[in-house]
């Protein structure tokens, strides 16, 4: 690369100008970076949600999950399938390899929906699940005078937020609907053998349009159309209606036997801070910059803030700005401190000035790339720069260090060719060693799965930075020294620290054998820390947004679920630690998706100094001592929300098979009883759901028969008896209404079903007379893994030790509770994948080793070289355990990612030492040791400048105490020990290390 420098020395302006020009080009795409909190990554998951009105979960299992899952079974890649049946709605997750085409997969999906044989009115969705895909936005929405909320956010704000481009989806809960209400008269209907489903048909008869040919007109087609529609309400009370089983029974208008009105209702309730609200949730396309959605989001609910207010329940744009904020200033703070460390070794302002400029150049030039590849800016791509800010300056520092020194020591005035020789005598040092920087990054793609696409950010950042670093260095640098310095104070007097080291170097290579003991020592020292450091993939961290539901039994109407939530939100408004809360009542469900009337949904959000894991048990036994003294059967629960970014990893899992349901629930409840009691673990959940009263109406097939009834007309008798009937909608004026039709009394016992009469060609039949009606309870859901039915009772572990509480949680389930016979049982969880990534990341270090071997002995060209500099790895584990052990960091994903890295930033400083001894011994002919004193004494400013410049950069981010920074914390504390003490070893052991290869040649110099 030595022409680089030729060339930038002859072309100076030239050179200015690129650099000009990159420097606005990596404004500009830094800028044009997507902002998020964590890469988009799309999860190899897909979720099939089969909707089937009516069925039960029996029905739905029998008729649409089985056949569904022996189909997917034959999908190309499928690595697990997981189902759930509930009333009317099948969810089946589909789990692949990160290395699938989903977009196969999902046509193969497609393909095998089509073949299964489902019921004809089914409805089936297809979804693919990525961290894009979480809501960015929850707001409240409260409308301002007499403004008519509902009609502003339908007719106006949704149009013009759809708008918008990178919205995928706004959905409005709170919203009332309002329908035209047929309530019959069920004796008069019955005296006319008239049926729910008879008016039903009557009206759709009357909603008729249809293409009947063409008339000749003058050479010309025209179209003719018959049609006949309903487009008052007093047309639909005198629309005529006839019994089609009693055909002697008079016609009547439907006037005669219903009221007819239009009615408004509210399937689900929402509030803010129990104030009555609209609740917009909004969701971003994958690839769409968050932080420009929420503000166009903002802008446009902004413009309407003289028709209405809000508040924000939930904002994840402003968590992402936080924390990108927060990287930005550690990043900023640690190029501070970098600088600082330079000024204090070089003592001269223009020269450290020189040494810094790589960092925003570095660092600019690097987001041109990241623009290029589309990769967001978020907590990786920012963590990967802060971290990257000590290391882009190292070439440097070893440039403009080695210019002074040479044109110190020639006493001459600085010219191109002392700047280009003395460039020249560090080239093959610096470039090795920023290559095998870059190297080591390659293996992480050995670590598969989310850990291996989740870093890819972060490693690239690392490497864009490093080469950029490493062509400003042999470019720019010289230029700089070329212009900044015309003259430069002569060489300094050997200072204290080079004799003191030059001492220490004679006494080490004296006494190698102590010296390599001691080493050794400290090495297995070091070890005995890592039991008490904790193992964890990423570790915890507190979120101040808190989820909080309820769930009463299922038959529960959402008027009674509403009055326990009054009392909830209640009680939340007198804790001082919640700043709002944001209620569903009848809303989606958070895991399921499911709406239920029984169950009430919260997001609440606390101040910043609460304790969470303090507040969380408090909250959860006030929920408790309301909900459960209404309704003991009630379930609950409070967890922090999960931020969507990788799998904290930090949960165990104990799955129960067996076939016999009464078993499994007994069996999970077991399970679950016994998790509740452990100290380490928090937010236990049973997924096996509770049983319900059910009634069953077992039809005499012989009977119905005689009579002419086919199952399906007592089903639409019961129906009508239970339900109100969907008539579709229709247009009545100027405005289009969904019709329901229902009788003035439903059935509320099951005495009132049977007395439910069927009507017949033969006449009205009691269907007491052609089936048996019993009451028998049912379970409200089915789950099912890879197949086999199975209860999943889970929980968090609270403690940075996954592996051992995860570990004495199966063995005491296994050991301590009785299981019913017929339930198998399998534990697992979150450690399981951590010790995979774990083994992965290790081979990665190994690979990574080797790698970094091939690049020196291709530099160097001895295969002794490599070794001797590779020696300096070894010892790196005694500072990073201890700096762990120190900061009550535990062994983590972040960690493991630290200690790949420190196998590049480590074998620079040796390289920079080794490269000074080989010129020693090949151009100067010195003997061994001579060799080794002298390359000691010479690099030791530039090895302590580079070494500290790394750590004081990576300070900020060490001790910082803010979220969003945790991957990036317990990764530069690992740095900082490593280095730390790598350093110090380095330039003790690598002469040492360097005499016993070279053993005999040295016994030989020293014979003569």
């Amino acid at each position: 690369m030595g022409f680089l420098t030729r060339f930038s020395l002859k072309n100076a302006f030239a050179v200015f100008i690129i650099s000009f020009l990159l420097i606005l080009g990596g404004l500009y795409s830094f800028t044009r970076l997507k902002v998020d909190l964590l890469p988009n990554i799309e999860f190899p998951q897909l979720s099939v949600e089969v909707i089937y009105p009516g069925a039960s979960p029996q029905d739905i299992n029998e008729q649409v999950t089985e056949k569904l899952e022996t189909k997917f079974k034959g999908i190309d890649g499928l690595k697990k399938i997981q189902s759930s049946s509930f009333e009317s709605i099948a969810i089946i997750n589909l789990e692949f390899p990160f290395d699938a085409e989903l977009d196969d997969a999902e046509q193969q999906v497609n393909t095998f929906i089509k073949e299964a044989g489902l019921p004809e009115n089914v409805e089936t969705n297809i979804n693919r699940f990525s961290f894009g895909t979480f809501p960015i936005f929850n707001i409240s929405l409260f409308a301002k005078g007499d403004q008519d909320l509902e009609q502003l956010v339908n007719e106006e704000i949704i149009p013009e937020l759809n708008k918008i481009q990178g919205i995928n989806s706004v959905s409005v809960g709170g919203m009332t609907e309002d329908i035209l209400q047929i309530t019959v008269d069920e004796e008069k209907a019955s005296q006319l053998a008239l049926s729910l489903n008879d008016i039903k048909e009557s009206i759709n008869a009357k909603k008729f349009s249809f293409p009947a040919g063409n008339l000749n007109e003058n050479e010309i087609q025209v179209p003719v159309r018959v049609q006949e529609k309903i487009e008052e309400i007093d047309e639909l009370e005198n629309l005529v209606m006839q019994s089609n089983f009693a055909k002697d029974a008079p016609p009547v208008k439907l006037g005669d036997i219903a009221s007819i009105e239009v009615v408004t209702e509210k399937p689900e309730i929402t509030r803010y801070n129990k104030k009555e609200s609209l609740s917009m949730a909004i969701t971003k396309k994958q690839d769409a910059n968050t932080v420009e959605v929420a503000d166009k989001v903002l802008a446009v609910i902004n413009s309407f803030d003289d028709r209405l207010e809000y508040a924000i329940g939930f904002d994840s744009a402003e968590g992402i700005e936080k924390s990108v904020n927060t990287l930005v200033k550690e990043g900023l703070l640690g190029a501070l401190f970098a600088s600082i460390a330079v000024l204090i070794f070089l003592r001269n302002f223009r020269a450290t000035i020189i040494a810094i400029v790589s960092i925003p150049l570095s660092l600019l030039i690097s987001s041109i790339f990241l623009n290029q590849l589309d990769i967001s800016l978020n907590i990786m791509t920012l963590g990967g720069m802060a971290v990257a800010v000590g290391r882009v300056v190292d070439d440097s520092i070893v440039v403009i260090e080695n210019i002074f020194r040479r044109v110190r020591k020639t006493n001459k005035d600085m010219t191109d060719d002392l700047i280009q020789d003395s460039t020249k005598e560090i080239l093959k040092a610096i470039t090795s060693s920023t290559i095998t920087t870059v190297v080591v990054f390659l293996p992480l793609g050995l670590v598969g799965g989310i850990t291996g696409e989740f870093f890819l950010p972060f490693a690239l950042t690392i490497v864009f930075s490093l080469l950029a670093s490493l062509i400003v260095a042999v470019t720019i640098v010289p230029i700089l020294a070329k212009f900044s310095f015309k003259k430069v104070p002569k060489e300094e007097k050997e200072g204290v620290l080079q004799r003191a080291y030059a001492s220490s170097i004679k006494w080490s290579l004296n006494h190698k054998a102590l010296v390599i003991f001691l080493s050794i020592a400290l090495l297995a020292g070091s070890g005995f820390l890592v039991k008490g450091l904790g193992f964890t993939f990423i570790p915890n961290e507190e979120q101040k947004l808190l989820v909080a539901t309820f769930q009463l039994p299922s038959s529960t109407s959402l008027e009674k679920t509403n009055e326990v939530s009054l009392k909830v939100e209640n009680m939340f408004a007198e804790q001082k630690e919640i700043n709002d809360v944001t209620v569903g009542i009848g809303s989606r469900d958070f895991q399921t998706g499911l709406k239920r009337q029984n169950q009430a949904n919260y997001f609440i959000s606390l101040g910043d100094g609460v304790s969470v894991s303090e507040f969380i048990p408090k909250l959860e036994k006030e929920m408790e001592n309301i909900v459960l003294s209404i309704e003991p059967d009630a379930k609950l629960g409070i967890q922090e929300q999960s931020t969507g970014g990788p799998p904290s990893n930090n949960n165990v899992n104990i799955d129960l098979y067996s076939t016999d349901l009464a078993a499994l629930q007994d069996a999970a409840a077991s399970v679950e009883a016994y998790m509740m009691k452990q100290a380490d673990l928090k937010y236990v959940s049973n997924n096996f759901s509770e049983k319900q009263k059910q009634v069953i109406v077992d039809i005499n097939s012989e009977k119905s028969a005689q009579l002419g009834i086919s199952g399906f007309q007592i089903l639409g008798t019961i129906a009508d008896k239970t339900k109100p009937v969907d008539a579709g909608s229709m247009k009545l004026g100027d405005e289009e209404r969904r019709i329901s039709i229902t009788y003035d009394e439903k059935s509320e016992t099951i005495e009132d079903l049977k007395s439910t009469v069927i009507f017949t060609q033969q006449g009205p039949v009691g269907i007491t007379e052609i089936a048996s009606i019993t009451e028998t309870e049912a379970f409200t859901s089915i789950q099912k893994l890879d197949g086999k039915i199975f209860a999943r009772v889970t929980a968090q572990i609270d403690s940075n030790d996954i592996r051992t509480v995860s570990n004495a949680v199966i063995d005491g389930v296994q050991n301590d509770i009785e299981l019913p016979e017929g339930v198998s049982l399998e534990g697992g969880g979150g450690s399981d994948e951590t010790v995979e990534t774990f083994t992965q990341l290790g081979i990665a270090m190994i690979v990574a080793i080797g790698l970094v071997y091939l690049t020196m002995l291709i530099t160097f060209g001895q295969a002794r070289i490599p070794f001797i500099i590779l020696s300096s790895l070894i010892f790196v584990p005694i500072g990073s355990l201890l700096g762990l052990w120190i900061a009550d960091e535990p062994m983590s994903v972040s960690v493991m990612i630290g200690l790949l890295m420190l196998i590049g930033i480590v074998t620079t400083n040796a390289i920079v030492m080794v490269d000074r001894i080989g010129q020693n011994r090949t151009e100067k002919a010195m003997p061994i040791r001579e060799a080794l004193i002298e390359a000691g004494i010479t690099r030791l400013r530039p090895i302590l400048m580079t070494a500290f410049a790394t750590i004081a950069a990576l300070i900020p981010l060490a001790l910082t105490t803010s979220a969003g920074t945790l991957i990036s914390k317990g990764l530069a504390v690992t740095v900082i020990g490593g280095l730390t003490s790598s350093t110090l070893l380095t330039l003790i052991l690598i002469p040492v290390i360097y005499e016993v290869f070279f053993f005999r040649q040295v016994r030989k110099e020293r014979s003569r």
